[in-house]
């Protein structure tokens, strides 16, 4: 049915204290970010809960996209009603005609925040009871554990029928826990890495490294069509494309094989780490999970964390591929991860690089290239965009994505 009005319900959000009043604030901005599509609706944030008045735009779709944004514990749609008792009757027709199925169980849950209405929430509960077996006569009441429960809120400006809530995606507003910046691939990884820092309250950054002619242009589209897919829970991600290629080769001709892989690295983050004091990040994250490749042991990441204090963290750390593939089929990235174009880490890459490279050798070898003048160079080149949920970077090839699919 074609709802008027979403009520969005709170978790985490009401333990903040004095602080929840920003948390609420938040959350209302990335529900309207992540409902960038859906012009005519409007979004009302409110202490207890935030109202969506969808003003005709699709419920459904409204209810997908809603699914998705941190910070919502559920959220039920409404249908708003005159403030008459045929007006609520027929709301309550309607309603139960769709969802009341024979010998189902319901029983009626009043609530009036204005207690000026005509019938008090006893009244009222009795007469929709009441309506509700005249019509629907094969229904049973049942006060505890009911199979549907219709809420009906009075309110000064209608009243407001529901009977679904539906499970949001919880933790916290992207934003509340400050900004962070995410060394993005196109791997399978460092999206599920991204999910679960913005779960926690992350306004994540996306660096992406990018390498032409080595790395094709449906390599920067598809990671940016990731970041579209992660913008959709908290509204929306700035991208930011880091071009890479003289770095690279300057790291293979000069650097020995061994250490190919590590010293590019430690280039990748400290250029991560410069943008993010430059933007006001406050930690690096990445998709590094302990043991999985080769490459990624401790002492890798000894040598690789060398070259900056700045908080790096991990979120997928002590999770195992099938764990991190199973969160990236839920969160709608794998998909677009498993595409295979090239991307920066995999070119160039030895076929034996140094497990536990030592971190004395790799600075000597790191004194070979002119770190300071490669770096300012790839800063000068960066480009900066904002990505919204839904874009699509590959539809200029979508036939080559719809094979590889």
């Amino acid at each position: 049915m074609q709802y008027t009005e979403i009520m969005v319900r709170y978790g985490e959000l009401s333990t903040k204290g004095k602080n929840q009043r920003d948390f609420v604030n938040r959350l209302g901005g990335n529900i309207r970010k992540s409902l960038h599509a859906f012009p005519k609706l409007e979004v009302h944030p409110k202490r207890d809960r935030t109202h969506v008045t969808l003003n005709g735009e699709d419920s459904d779709a409204v209810i997908e996209r809603l699914k998705q944004v941190f910070g919502i514990q559920n959220f039920s749609p409404s249908l708003k009603v005159d403030r008459t008792l045929d007006a609520i009757h027929q709301g309550v027709l309607e309603m139960m005609t769709e969802q009341l199925k024979p010998g189902m169980t319901f029983k009626i849950n009043t609530r009036r925040s204005d207690h000026n209405f005509e019938m008090d929430t006893n009244e009222l509960n009795e007469e929709l009871g009441g309506f509700v077996l005249d019509n629907f006569p094969k229904a049973v009441v049942k006060m505890r554990k009911p199979d549907l429960i219709l809420r009906v809120e009075v309110r000064n400006n209608g009243v407001f029928l529901s009977s679904e809530t539906i499970q949001g995606a919880g933790g916290l507003p992207v934003g509340t826990a400050g900004k962070g910046t995410m060394m993005l691939s196109g791997g399978i990884d460092s999206p599920v890495a991204s999910y679960l820092g913005m779960k926690r309250g992350v306004d994540m950054e996306m660096v992406h490294f990018f390498s032409p002619p080595y790395t094709s242009e449906q390599a920067l589209a598809k990671a940016k069509e990731l970041t579209s897919k992660l913008a959709a829970f908290g509204g929306s991600l700035q991208f930011i494309q880091v071009p890479f290629t003289k770095i690279q080769e300057e790291i293979k001709e000069k650097v020995p094989e061994g250490y190919l892989m590590t010293v590019q690295r430690r280039m990748m983050l400290r250029i991560a780490v410069a943008l993010a004091k430059k933007r006001g990040g406050k930690a690096i994250f990445n998709g590094e999970s302990l043991g999985q490749v080769a490459s990624q042991t401790m002492e890798s990441m000894e040598a690789i964390n060398d070259v900056t204090n700045m908080p790096i963290l991990r979120p997928v750390i002590s999770l195992d591929k099938t764990e991190i593939i199973k969160q990236a089929e839920q969160i709608g990235t794998y998909d677009l991860s498993i595409l295979p174009f090239e991307d920066c880490c995999t070119i160039f890459a030895p076929p034996a690089p140094k497990t536990r490279p030592d971190t004395e050798r790799t600075r000597y070898y790191e004194k070979r290239i002119d770190v300071e003048g490669l770096m300012q160079e790839a800063l000068d080149g960066i480009e900066i965009s904002e990505i919204k949920p839904d874009q699509n970077f590959l539809n200029q090839n979508e036939d080559v994505f719809a094979e590889l699919l």
